[in-house]
């Protein structure tokens, strides 16, 4: 078994191309297949090497190894002879229409009540016409002339499928300036490269009854390839995706503080009939994945839920799990103290901020007695996990205070929020001299 994972470097990753990453790699590593990453970088001038290191960058983030990588800028000479063979086979045959034309031909076709598919008239056109066209500057571009079979396949996710390719319109191959289109170099690569099972979104579903036509000409057995096609991703609002992408690109996601394990979790079950849940590894995740509980309506990616486990993941990892993102320093004490009251990784660093750091405090004028009377009462030695309990027992000897009255202006006054985590386990990681700092500064504030 092989799988791919072929993205175009003309942008970044989002969560809808990297669930079908996710797919792809799940699917290879349950099954013992091989993943391939292909970037298909023919369009040369919406492509460049930026979004190509960005999505190895991303696809290394989530966790997705590869075990081939290709380009298929490399492999032009390879497209060329098999553009000739086609040609010389007469299922590439060269179109001189221009835009303008074709349009024309498209809106009479739907004036007499026809699909607009594409009438095949350059098939008619002798050598001497051609010639002529060619003498007059024109350059042609080539379509690929179906079979007009049906094209079957039992579809991993969509059950049985088929494209009747009578009605569609042959597809256009190679433009004008002999630049291969992804239809074709894209069944090229997998014949070549021996992918097996290609699992993709389901918009591509009439492509792929294309390119089993075009895979068949190129002498590809029926039964060569197996499909999966995952249904699309819409919004919460179920409204397209692909509108809103720019804030679930995936190099957001990871500015936010989402965890890459959390993600690939989401992803993995998304659309699927099964919840989505916490894994302790990747080795999980994979072990339970079924691309065949992956349902055919449309999924929706619910950001609430994919915070939820994001919480979850971080809150059960361990302090040599999130060592790498602690700031300089930083111990377990911290994590264990903080670990419980983060939803995102970025809040990491607030944190720290709080324990070691500056924070600007509110105004408590009405709280200022009470805390100077606090800065007063603040033990010495040991300062240790005992610090606060021998603290709170004395304020509340000596001011009467018990509850919310006792222990908000506290917070407030060392961290600067009314929430968080237990004082208990800051007061040791913060040292008495900060701490003292902190409640005169209320005081004068």
């Amino acid at each position: 078994m092989k799988v791919r994972f072929a993205p175009s470097p003309t942008g970044h990753l989002h969560v809808g191309n990297a669930r079908l990453a996710v797919a792809n790699w799940l699917f290879a590593q349950r099954h013992g297949g091989q993943f391939l990453l292909r970037m298909d970088d023919t369009d040369t001038q919406r492509g460049n090497k930026a979004y190509e290191e960005a999505i190895r960058r991303d696809l290394e983030w989530l966790g997705l190894s590869w075990d081939e990588y290709a380009r298929q800028s490399e492999r032009l000479a390879r497209y060329e002879e098999v553009i000739e063979h086609l040609k010389a086979t007469g299922r590439l045959y060269p179109c001189f229409e221009s835009e303008l034309e074709l349009k024309y031909k498209r809106e009479q076709r739907l004036r007499a009540g026809k699909p607009p598919l594409y009438d095949r008239s350059m098939l008619k056109m002798t050598d001497e016409q051609r010639a002529r066209a060619e003498a007059n500057g024109k350059v042609p571009y080539w379509r690929f002339k179906l079979s007009g079979a049906t094209r079957h396949w039992q579809d991993l996710v969509m059950g049985d499928c088929h494209v009747k390719l009578t009605a569609v319109s042959d597809p256009v191959l190679v433009r004008a300036d002999g630049s291969i289109l992804y239809t074709l170099a894209s069944v090229i690569d997998d014949l070549d490269m021996g992918i097996t099972h290609i699992l993709r979104g389901e918009d591509h579903v009439t492509n792929t009854g294309v390119q089993l036509d075009i895979a068949e000409a190129l002498g590809a057995k029926e039964g060569h390839f197996t499909f999966g096609h995952l249904p699309l991703l819409l919004g919460q609002d179920g409204g397209k995706l692909s509108k809103r992408l720019g804030g679930l690109a995936l190099s957001t996601l990871r500015n936010d503080g989402i965890e890459p394990r959390a993600l690939v979790a989401y992803l993995a079950r998304l659309g699927s009939s099964d919840d989505p849940q916490v894994a302790s590894s990747m080795d999980e995740i994979v072990k339970s994945y079924d691309i065949s509980h992956v349902s055919r309506s449309a999924a929706r990616f619910d950001v609430p839920q994919l915070l939820g486990l994001n919480r979850r993941v971080l809150h059960g990892m361990s302090y040599e799990d999130i060592r790498p993102q602690l700031p300089e320093g930083a111990d377990e004490a911290f994590w264990l103290a903080i670990r419980g009251n983060i939803d995102l990784s970025v809040e990491i660093a607030h944190w720290w901020a709080v324990v070691k750091g500056h924070i600007v405090a509110p105004s408590q004028p009405e709280e200022a007695d009470f805390l100077r009377e606090a800065a007063r009462l603040l033990p010495e030695e040991p300062w240790d996990n005992t610090v606060w309990k021998r603290w709170i027992d004395l304020l509340k000897v000596e001011t009467g205070r018990k509850g919310k009255a006792l222990f908000l202006p506290l917070r407030l006054a060392l961290t600067g929020e009314d929430a968080g985590p237990e004082l208990a386990a800051l007061l040791p990681l913060m040292g008495r001299e900060r701490v003292l700092l902190r409640l005169r500064d209320a005081v004068q504030h």
